[in-house]
């Protein structure tokens, strides 16, 4: 049996090693075989040059260099499609998340028989106004799709090789990673966890944004739907008024027309249309990026020891 760890560098030049090492006991403990997978997403600091280091002495190690920086979604799909293990451990690289707890995920994973085994933070990150927005954000997405998505999920999540062939099967481009891991199926158990806060989020307000409007248009067709309901209902209510209108025209005569009535009407069909065109552009957009069918990572190159001491590179 082989346990592989797939995990980012970003910023985690200080992590990798006390990674590994971390990784490696769990391996040991289980008496598995395993493998660390490193993917550098554009790391600014000397990450990659600590990575390739550990690697040149521990044949373990696996180092996957990104052209550029993809964001983390991207970068942990390009390292599953290179994880060989049975078992498959995804992971922050900043050891806020602790590899050691994959003992007691496959202790988990093999009483519940199960296929993932994810876990759920017990203390969300972030201050009182990220959690809100974050609690906001998922109640929404589960009004406007089918699918109840879990709350509070961390990164660090087992998988079973059957389970990560399914989700390397999915070809969208555009990646909210919670989301497609949820919609995969399987036999999927949370487990509670306690990650330790050792940075601030880097998710800012526009990459939460972002990231919202990619899961909505990823999951969901309910605006669109909601577009064309209301577009009814306003189309009804023109036709009311203006039978109104008529009537009155008829029965008692039109005075002057109202500058204000008018003003009113106009800033909400205006506000109306222009919400309705953004709507149907964010979905035109998110198919443009879809249809263009690029990769969603360029491996630049990967770094493995072998018996040879050969550098692979694709």
């Amino acid at each position: 049996m082989k346990l592989s760890f797939v995990t980012t560098i970003y910023r985690t030049a200080g992590d990798i090693e006390p990674f590994a090492e971390r990784a490696a006991e769990a391996a040991h403990r289980l008496g598995f075989e395993h493998e660390v997978v490193f993917v550098n997403d554009g790391s600014p600091d000397d990450g990659l040059d600590v990575a390739l280091a550990l690697a040149e002495r521990d044949p373990h190690i696996v180092v996957v260099d990104l052209s550029r920086n993809f964001g983390q979604h991207k970068a942990l799909w390009t390292g599953l499609g290179i994880a060989t293990g049975d078992l498959v451990m995804v992971m922050d690289g900043d050891l806020e998340e602790d590899p050691l707890w994959a003992v007691e995920f496959h202790q988990v994973l093999v009483g519940k028989r199960a296929e993932v085994v994810y876990g759920v933070q017990s203390r969300p990150k972030g201050n009182p106004l990220y959690q809100a927005c974050r609690n906001g954000f998922y109640r929404l997405l589960d009004i406007l799709s089918d699918l109840d998505f879990p709350r509070d999920v961390a990164t660090a999540r087992l998988m079973t090789r059957r389970y990560v062939d399914a989700l390397l099967s999915f070809e969208e481009r555009e990646i909210f990673l919670v989301g497609i891991m949820h919609v995969a199926g399987f036999r999927q158990v949370p487990f509670p966890i306690h990650k330790d806060s050792r940075s601030p989020t880097s998710y800012t307000v526009k990459k939460l944004l972002r990231l919202f409007l990619m899961a909505i248009t990823s999951f969901s067709i309910a605006p669109l739907i909601g577009v064309f309901l209301a577009g009814i209902l306003v189309s009804v209510g023109a036709l009311v008024a203006i039978f109104a209108l008529l009537a009155r025209y008829f029965i008692t005569g039109i005075g002057v027309p109202g500058w204000t009535s008018v003003m009113v009407a106009l800033v909400l069909f205006c506000g109306f249309l222009t919400f309705v065109n953004g709507l149907l552009a964010i979905y035109i957009g998110t198919i443009f990026l879809e249809v263009k069918r690029r990769p969603r990572a360029i491996v630049a190159s990967v770094h493995r020891v072998s018996p040879a001491l050969e550098e692979i590179r694709p």
